[in-house]
């Protein structure tokens, strides 16, 4: 083949040199021959392709290129260009010399660290020119049902064989079913043997070894009796078989990357293995294989191999892999995964953020533990941008390992989620920037025969150089936002890359700052309005229920009485970017319902103040994030039902009303439904709804109770709420809901702001009823809509 052919061109000055069309030279002492045909030796893929340049080369100048430079050569050996040792002088300057023509294509500068060697040694593309790996074995699809049920077993052993389907059809394999034409650089197939008893006990014990190949000799009822005995496991006669060539498998595929015999590879390999612990089979894993190939290549290739990054992107937390290198400071697990508090498959608290190794591997353990099914690419792009490649880069691997499970790809009825092929080849395009690019997928999960075959394609496509495909969704949703920047919180007392920064020790933050404005709040009200602290009955003593409950000093005398349940006021501020500090000058305190109390307190009404803590503070107070706690609903009920015994009921209040702010008003609704008769004393109920779900109110034991709370109620919730989502879209929500009114405003302070004065007139020409009775002149007034001041049987009729 002519050289002119390959369409390659040494690039001179302005393009005035070029290669002539001849036969490709031959590499003389400096390397081995170079086929007419392009391949090297007869190979048409070549370990490590010779540089395109080397000293041994023999650059002759087109006689066609209108260059009137005299050819000159430099050595004597092997008649070479050797590359000049400084810039050359200006050839327009009229005394260049024959030796300034040659400093022309120097490829160092005169101030370079390079040397000239260094720099002829760092042409060409050895790594592109490698092909991509892939191990499959049809054995491995021996490991099946002994009896197979109507229902198809989620592991079906056609998973691989649909697998190499699709990359066949895609042309990518040397296979007689492959769709024609094939790529120009094939998969080198990378050949599975059967993992021995000493690489598996690496780490698996003996004695698990000894149970999985026990089952070689088992009868047909024994494995199906044997299946009810362990988790979410199958065996037959030829697991074993299956199993120990799916561990063989992975290891060669991983050394095959590791030693760059290929540039990368998938393993097309089954039972999958993250879920296999060191002396347990489940979760249809049996063998770990991935923690296998791992700890093999350690040993065999030593500092070569020391670091290994474990990829985990299988929709289930890889228990085993995690459990295998807890206290190994040179294997790097990361996974990504549903968790859901712990109920999500394989269950237990060992998948959460807190989680990150132990001993000398602390903060070599990484959990991104979504907290719902449905997430989708941009929520697992923000994952990888933001944690998975910063910690990646930071710990700088020698090996990339994807346990790759496509179970959380869109069409996976198990996974739940949506992930979609392009997704998965943008995550292993940024993979492929690690340990210069080794990066060995092997198969873990994935249960639907299309999401599988086309997301593997496309990693497998990307792992041989094509570029992913565009991604059509790319903003996180709310969930994984909060969940990735948590994990950047907790991970950042272990890589320098991870910001923001969590408090540096426990015991130096002693106060939280909701009890310390509680405290201030108290103070300021005392002085202003004389409210004081009424006595609750504890079993507990927390600083969080210090002045909780704050009342004027007539919450007694037969006047209006305003109740007012409500979220600790809202706090902004701006922290520091690096340390993650707040300075008490970057910080907002956003407190409303002062105005309210001062508005209550000026018309001679009495109020009662209840401040509802979302974390109890417990001594001594630790310095981690801590989330809402779960038992506040039923802690405000108790706090509700506890005032409406002990003060609110006894009192001589001429009207009650109930003003709930946010969560808080959780313990009101509870406290109106549990309550039989306690909405015939209440007049009607104010509530700001912003983010969490609009309450309802109703009773199978009260018939009238959904009914007296359309009638008697003031719902102000944010129009960024989904309840206004199904407005426009179905039918108007149920009288159980109350009396909804949208608000412009998204945050709890603005609405509170916003409709002052609605709430204040509200409660006003309901309040004021009473005392108008006292005027001589009778004119027509609404009825008061209190139903202790009429039919105190039944609340009034009203059309809903």
């Amino acid at each position: 083949m002519a050289m002119d052919e390959d369409e390659d061109t040494v690039m001179g000055e302005a393009g005035s040199q070029s290669l002539p069309s001849v036969t490709s030279p031959r590499w003389t002492s400096d390397g081995p021959g170079i086929q007419g045909n392009g391949q090297l030796n007869g190979r048409s893929d070549p370990s490590i392709a010779p540089p395109l340049l080397g000293q041994s080369v023999k650059l002759p100048l087109s006689a066609h290129s209108g260059d009137s430079r005299p050819e000159h050569t430099a050595g004597t050996g092997n008649q070479g260009i050797s590359p000049p040792k400084s810039l050359p002088k200006s050839v327009d300057s009229g005394d260049a010399t024959t030796e300034d023509f040659d400093k022309q294509d120097s490829l160092v500068e005169d101030n370079s660290d390079w040397t000239d060697e260094d720099a002829i040694a760092r042409t060409g593309l050895p790594l592109a020119s490698l092909p991509s790996g892939l191990c499959y074995d049809v054995q491995m699809r021996y490991h099946c049902e002994v009896r197979p049920t109507a229902d198809v077993h989620p592991e079906d052993p056609r998973r691989i064989y649909y697998i190499y389907k699709e990359l066949c059809r895609a042309g990518l394999v040397d296979d007689p079913e492959s769709c024609r034409p094939l790529v120009a650089r094939l998969l080198r197939r990378i050949n599975a043997r059967n993992a021995t008893e000493a690489e598996i006990s690496l780490v698996h014990t003996p004695d698990h070894f000894a149970f999985v190949e026990s089952t070689k000799d088992m009868s047909d009822d024994e494995l199906i009796a044997l299946e009810h005995t362990r988790d979410s496991i199958y065996f037959n006669k030829l697991t074993f078989a299956s199993s120990i060539l799916s561990v063989g498998g992975a290891i060669e595929t991983c050394l095959a990357v590791a030693t760059r015999k290929v540039k990368n590879a998938i393993a097309v390999i089954r039972p999958p293995g993250h879920h296999a612990e060191h002396d347990k089979t489940m979760g249809f894993c049996l063998f770990n294989n991935v923690s296998v190939a791992a700890r093999v290549c350690q040993n065999r290739l030593g500092d070569r191999c020391r670091k290994i990054l474990i990829l985990d992107w299988d929709v289930h937390h890889g228990n085993g892999i995690q459990k295998a290198f807890y206290e190994d400071p040179n294997v790097l697990y990361i996974s990504l995964h549903v968790y859901s508090d712990g109920k999500f498959y394989p269950g237990g608290e060992e998948g959460d953020w807190d989680h990150c190794g132990e001993g000398a591997g602390v903060g070599r353990n990484v959990n991104i533990p979504w907290p719902s099914q449905g997430m989708g690419d941009g929520d697992y792009m923000y994952a990888f941008q933001q944690v998975v490649m910063p910690i990646a880069h930071e710990f700088n691997p020698d090996l990339v390992i994807v346990a790759s499970g496509f179970d959380a790809a869109a069409g996976d009825e198990l996974g739940g989620c949506f992930v979609t092929p392009s997704c998965y080849a943008h995550m292993t395009h940024m993979l492929m920037t690690l340990a210069n690019g080794k990066v060995a997928v092997c198969l873990e999960g994935g249960y639907n025969f299309r999401s599988i075959s086309k997301s593997a394609l496309a990693v497998t496509k990307t792992l041989m150089g094509d570029p992913p495909d565009r991604l059509h969704t790319t903003s996180p949703s709310a969930l994984a936002t909060t969940t990735v920047r948590r994990v950047m919180m907790i991970q950042s007392r272990h890589w320098q890359c991870m910001y923001p920064k969590g408090p540096p020790q426990d015991g130096l933050f002693t106060d939280r700052l909701h009890d310390v404005i509680r405290a201030y709040q108290s103070k300021q009200l005392y002085d202003n309005y004389k409210l004081t602290s009424l006595f609750i009955y504890r079993t507990a003593i927390s600083k969080s229920f210090e002045n909780q409950v704050l009342a004027s000093p007539n919450y007694h005398q037969p006047v209006p009485l305003l109740v007012i349940f409500h979220d600790p006021p809202e706090i902004m501020g701006l922290p520091h970017p690096v340390t993650n500090k707040l300075e008490a000058h970057n910080c907002w305190l956003a407190d409303v319902m002062k105005d309210y109390i001062g508005w209550a307190v000026g018309k001679g009404y009495a109020v009662i103040d209840v401040n509802i803590p979302k974390h109890v503070t417990i001594d001594p107070s630790s310095g981690k994030y801590e989330e809402e706690d779960e038992n506040r609903p039923t802690a405000t009920e108790e706090l509700a039902g506890y005032l409406w015994d002990n003060y609110i009921e006894p009192s001589e209040a001429t009207e009650i009303f109930f003003l709930g702010v946010g969560n808080a008003f959780y313990g009101v609704a509870n406290l109106l439904i549990n309550r039989e008769t306690l909405y015939k004393r209440v007049n009607s109920v104010v509530s700001f709804v912003a983010e969490n779900p609009v309450r309802a109110i109703a009773s199978h034991t009260q018939v009238w109770l959904s009914r007296w709370y359309k009638d008697n109620s003031l719902v102000f919730v944010s129009h960024t709420h989904g309840v206004w989502n199904s407005v426009e879209t179905r039918r108007k929500p149920s009288k159980r809901y109350g009396q909804l009114v949208q608000s412009p405003k998204a945050s709890l302070s603005e609405m509170l702001m916003h409709h002052k004065d609605e709430v204040y007139q509200w409660i006003s020409e309901r309040a004021d009823v009473h005392d108008s009775e006292t005027e001589e002149e009778k004119k027509p007034k609404p009825k008061s809509r209190s139903p202790t001041k009429e039919n105190q049987g039944e609340p009034r009729s009203v059309a809903g």
